[in-house]
């Protein structure tokens, strides 16, 4: 993200895996895990950068009020005005990978994470080592449906929290890990069909899926 400057800079935050902004009153204890403070001269609450793990950072971006020019490599989420379905759909079948790589490649599409991108096949029946190039249009358009349910679904229920490191800049965990079909359900009953939730190994994390709703392919692309 991005707080644009009236110089015409810009400065560019990355939270990492735990970076976080807080919007706290001065007196507030600055607490073990502050980096960097911003306080106002209107004298109400002061933003805070706070980063457990320090995998987070900030920088000044120069001339990047509009668009930072280190992030302009990164495509454009669901819900932003550019973002094109067509276009999507070709860059898509060119990618030759699995759906679930895919998705979570910031440079096709931003902000699906492995959560929601386990979700979002979930609702729309596609497993996630199907092959990007064997992709028809309707079934990327039920895709981008359930990417943009499941993240619409996310924002109005704050985001999911595990744990209280997750929060919002007022101090408040998101409530929507109530609404998870199958991300952390293994061998709970899939809400549509009732079959056990499945949980596979996948790049170092793990994919949950319904073996009923979501069939493996013939020739998945691991």
């Amino acid at each position: 993200m991005w707080l644009p400057l009236d110089s015409g800079d810009a400065l560019l935050a990355h939270l990492g895996m735990s970076g976080q902004f807080l919007v706290l009153d001065e007196a507030e204890a600055p607490g073990p895990h502050l980096r960097v403070r911003f306080a106002f001269d209107d004298g109400g609450p002061e933003l805070r950068f706070v980063d457990q793990r320090t995998f987070g950072g900030l920088s000044v971006s120069i001339g990047g009020a509009d668009l930072p020019p280190e992030i302009a490599h990164i495509a454009p989420d669901v819900f932003d005005e550019s973002f094109d379905d067509d276009v999507f759909h070709a860059r898509l079948r060119r990618r030759h990978t699995g759906l679930k790589r895919a998705l979570l490649d910031q440079g096709l599409i931003s902000g699906v994470g492995n959560i929601y991108a386990d979700e979002a096949l979930w609702r729309a029946k596609l497993h996630y080592a199907r092959a990007t190039d064997t992709m028809r249009r309707p079934d990327t358009a039920r895709l981008l449906d359930g990417v943009r349910e499941v993240m619409g679904t996310a924002l109005e229920q704050g985001g999911t929290s595990f744990d209280s490191l997750y929060v919002n800049v007022n101090g408040e965990s998101g409530y929507f890990d109530r609404s998870l079909a199958v991300y952390g359900q293994a061998g709970e009953p899939c809400p549509r069909c009732g079959t056990p939730v499945r949980r596979e190994s996948f790049m170092n994390r793990s994919s949950y899926f319904c073996p009923h709703c979501q069939p493996r392919p013939r020739h998945p692309h691991w």
